[in-house]
């Protein structure tokens, strides 16, 4: 399994950003997927997951401003981020099923 992380970068406070997530070895509609996140000096902590339903659940500290969604057709899952905050700063990881980890992609939010 590998899962590919991109689209992070500088923001300013307020802003947009969508990630993405390049899956292979898996089937993303048929897996539930994830993403998460690790500021610094912070414990990885989860951040919006979709199932393989199409539920979807996020943490209470970006309900309202992050989407998570995928596109059955191209194998991908996406991240949605709006209104962003200084604390919205981390490292962002997808992942599949709770087991596998891509390599993250870096959020930085000036305030």
């Amino acid at each position: 399994v590998q899962l590919q992380a991109s689209g992070g970068g500088l923001v300013q406070a307020g802003g947009s950003l969508r990630l993405s997530c390049a899956a292979s070895g898996i089937i993303v509609r048929n897996t539930p997927m994830h993403w998460y996140r690790q500021a610094p000096g912070k414990q990885r902590e989860l951040v919006a997951t979709m199932t393989s339903g199409g539920s979807t659940n996020y943490a209470d500290s970006v309900k309202g401003r992050f989407t998570i969604s995928r596109d059955n057709a191209k194998n991908m899952l996406y991240l949605q981020m709006t209104t962003l905050k200084a604390e919205d700063t981390a490292i962002y990881y997808c992942n599949a099923n709770t087991f596998w980890f891509g390599q993250g992609t870096l959020v930085t939010v000036s305030s």
